[in-house]
């Protein structure tokens, strides 16, 4: 008899068996299809992550060049005492839209900053101070010689850290657009708005921070809600800090036409070093220097490759743990059926032919449970990626937090007199610390299926392996005379 009919009626035969087998079978190949297909959307999700996550390019000033201009600016002030040091750097306005007219540029932000004293109105303040008016939490009047009021000069507020994080909200009128450009148009913070009876469509003025005769009067087009608290310096209060065009930052500060920090956020990361190539050569100033900040795409790449390795794993583990499984059941199976065994080898057959039906028995069995799990392998791989990319992501930040405190940070965009790095927007936050996760999209491919199937072949071949050595090494005329 052909030993595939005789492994189908063998498996028939034994109804109560065959279920055992596929039941555990099929456990086994449902974690080593969700293994491979958590292995293979990691894989493709890394290869993606660039696309996913984004990536930005910062122009700033160049920090080295500055400290050098700072120590001979400084020097040449101590023989001249009435020679006040300056320590600007900054690129033209034209040559930021230039490089943002570039291919792979999906939007740019020009951030600015600089201080004013406010007039006709008061700024806020949430701290005693003995040099103020001492009123803690009350408003007082305009004494700051560094201004108790920062501008900030942003291209849009959409594209400020602040509103992009949600520390700060829009909470009537708008934000600022790129038709403020060459207007004087402000959104200022709740809490000032409320302390001086300020609502959307009023003007106020604001005067030069070291000429209190130079008054500029903006329109308030939107008023925002920070969530930031304030360290008591009046105008480091996130109440204190009003929102503008950089064009209106700049006409305050003196250095009208002139920016030194802008962020731009490419369409397409992979290409972000292309970009910055392109850039520096328009750009031509050693003053200024591009970085692109590639941390959170290269922090989503290698947690999908985390992911991937531990999917590997669990793939090989399981693999393994289901041969020794199913070759000790396959041993069991062939020494209670050491008699049929017997009689088949004394009747002619040969053992080759014996172990060839054990091996088609399970293949059977195999095949039967391959169908289950590739129907219930999408079904459990979801739950299990989502829990791997949530254990990756919290050993990554607390791997961050450990190495240095702190999230997101503001780079210095400060320009002109009394300019500061913004102390709550219009700088580039830095990614890759607190960025989103990234989701793995598990699919079943047809290439999965085949893994699983190559896998399913291994597993029988090295689970009948045992039982296969065995049968070689029986004797027909001892098994039948021991039975």
């Amino acid at each position: 008899m052909n030993f595939i009919k005789r492994a189908g009626i063998t498996l028939w035969a034994r109804k109560g068996r065959t279920i055992l087998l596929m039941i555990t079978a099929s456990v086994i190949l449902m974690f080593v299809m969700a293994g491979l297909i958590i292995q293979n959307a990691a894989l493709t999700s890394a290869k993606t992550a660039t696309n996913s996550v984004g990536s930005t390019v910062t122009l700033s000033q160049n920090r080295e060049k500055m400290m050098q201009k700072m120590q001979k600016q400084m020097s040449s002030a101590t023989s001249s005492s009435n020679q006040k040091p300056t320590f600007t750097q900054a690129t033209t306005v034209t040559k930021v839209k230039k490089i943002a007219a570039l291919s792979n540029v999906a939007s740019y932000n020009i951030s600015t900053s600089t201080s004013v004293n406010a007039s006709g109105f008061n700024a806020v303040s949430t701290t005693s101070s003995s040099n103020q008016n001492g009123m803690g939490g009350q408003i007082f009047g305009n004494s700051s010689s560094s201004g108790n009021i920062q501008v900030n000069g942003v291209s849009t507020t959409t594209g400020s850290s602040s509103f992009s994080d949600n520390t700060a909200k829009i909470i009537s009128g708008r934000g600022i657009k790129t038709s403020d450009e060459n207007k004087n148009n402000v959104v200022i913070e709740s809490e000032l708005a409320t302390a001086n009876n300020l609502k959307v469509g009023d003007s106020i003025k604001v005067a030069d921070s070291s000429d209190s005769s130079k008054k500029t009067s903006v329109k308030i087009v939107g008023i925002y809600k920070a969530k930031t608290t304030t360290n008591g310096f009046s105008r480091q209060d996130p109440s204190n800090t009003i929102y503008a065009s950089y064009t209106l930052s700049n006409q305050l500060a003196g250095t009208e036409g002139k920016v030194s920090n802008v962020t731009y956020t490419m369409s397409d990361p992979s290409k972000t070093q292309a970009f910055t190539k392109a850039a520096k050569k328009i750009l031509n100033d050693s003053d200024m220097t591009l970085t692109s900040d590639a941390a959170a795409y290269k922090a989503a790449a290698k947690q999908m490759k985390g992911v991937a390795s531990f999917a590997s794993k669990i793939v090989w583990v399981v693999a393994i743990a289901g041969v020794l499984i199913l070759g000790l059941i396959i041993l069991l199976i062939t020494r209670e059926r050491r008699r049929e065994i017997g009689i088949l080898v004394s009747l002619g057959e040969t053992k080759m032919k014996v172990v060839a039906q054990l091996f088609t028995e399970l293949l059977i069995v195999l095949a039967v449970a391959l169908g289950i799990a590739t129907a219930a392998g999408t079904a459990v791989s979801g739950p299990i990626s989502n829990s791997l990319v949530q254990q990756q992501q919290s050993s990554q930040q607390s791997a961050m937090s450990q190495g240095a405190p702190g999230g997101g940070m503001n780079k210095s965009g400060g320009q002109g007199q009394g300019n500061r790095a913004p102390m709550n927007g219009g700088g580039m936050r830095m990614a890759g610390t607190t960025g989103k996760m990234t989701n793995i999209n598990t699919v079943l491919t047809p290439g999965a299926i085949a893994e699983l199937g190559g896998m399913a072949i291994l597993i029988a071949l090295l689970s009948v392996s045992g039982a296969g050595i065995t049968i070689l090494r029986m004797k027909p005329k001892k098994i039948l005379q021991a039975d």
